[in-house]
């Protein structure tokens, strides 16, 4: 696998703290994020560098690792197995070396043998399992209403792809056997794939529940009456009551989002009134308008 320096990618040091990566990840992250980018295939390709950098490099133990055996630290638990193994049979060297960015694979190799794996008893090769890679999915949220089927392209290989309904944003899935290839035989790793859900609708997402506000007039308000909302995938009628007040909520039991994997099921529409006052009266609005004020008094 090609080595990627994970520090230059930030624009840090080896020496940067924790908080020195959060706040260069996040600067990056700005620069490079599609939205800024669009249909800019280098800037999308360096901002999953960026997403791959902060995932190593913002966890504690997996920077040990990377820092101490580059890209080879997926490894790094089977290496120090071996090498008590390696100790155990007599081989009674000690080896702190820190291999950084560096291609460790070829100590690797001179330390137990084997051209590209070590020596075990009868002769055998060791296996590792391939490096598990992460990729991210971006979707709206009418996509993620409906199951679809895409065709993502990973490693220059297509994988076909089911969506079920209901996606969380955020929400990661794992497609077992589509990561890094394994070493001497031994398995793929596998593919992380993260959804990030956009929401440019009138709706808000929680969940499988959905919110909306709805505007309604003054007049249908205190004297009550009927109006059509849209819903996520069609439109409904509400009756309103006589001095409905702003703020009133409604609940539309099943006209919420898709519940993930669970077909045919649904969480509800939360509608909240949101009662407009008139504006540009006439005269003889203000008049009348008065008149009532009056009465009330």
């Amino acid at each position: 696998m090609e080595y990627i320096d994970y520090y230059k990618v930030l624009g840090v040091t080896k020496s940067a703290t924790e908080k020195d990566i959060k706040k260069a990840y996040r600067k990056m992250a700005r620069k490079y994020h599609p939205d800024v980018n669009p249909n800019d295939a280098a800037a999308e390709k360096k901002f999953k560098e960026v997403n791959e950098a902060n995932e190593v490099l913002g966890n504690t133990e997996k920077r040990k690792k990377y820092d101490q055996y580059g890209k080879d630290w997926m490894h790094a638990e089977q290496f120090e197995k071996a090498k008590a193994q390696q100790g155990s049979r007599g081989g009674g060297q000690q080896y702190g070396q820190d291999f950084g960015g560096g291609d460790f694979s070829d100590f690797f190799e001179s330390m137990f043998g084997g051209g590209g794996g070590f020596s075990q008893r009868g002769g055998q090769q060791a296996r590792f399992r391939g490096q598990d890679l992460n990729a991210q999915l971006r979707l709206n949220l009418y996509d993620a209403f409906k199951t679809q089927k895409q065709t993502l392209t990973v490693n220059g290989k297509n994988i076909r792809l089911t969506i079920p309904a209901g996606i969380e944003n955020g929400q990661t899935i794992k497609i077992p056997g589509h990561g890094g290839p394994g070493r001497n035989g031994g398995p793929k790793g596998d593919l992380y794939l993260k959804f990030i859900i956009d929401n440019n609708t009138p709706f808000k997402r929680d969940g499988n529940n959905l919110y909306k506000d709805v505007d309604v007039d003054l007049y249908t308000a205190i004297l009550g009456g009927e109006i059509t909302v849209d819903t996520f995938d069609g439109k409904a009628k509400l009756k309103i009551k006589p001095e409905t007040q702003s703020g009133t909520k409604v609940k539309l039991k099943g006209k919420g989002f898709p519940i993930y994997k669970k077909e045919g099921q649904f969480g509800d529409l939360y509608i909240t009134y949101n009662i407009k006052t008139p504006t540009n009266l006439s005269d003889k609005e203000k008049e009348l308008f008065t008149q009532l004020a009056s009465l009330k008094n």
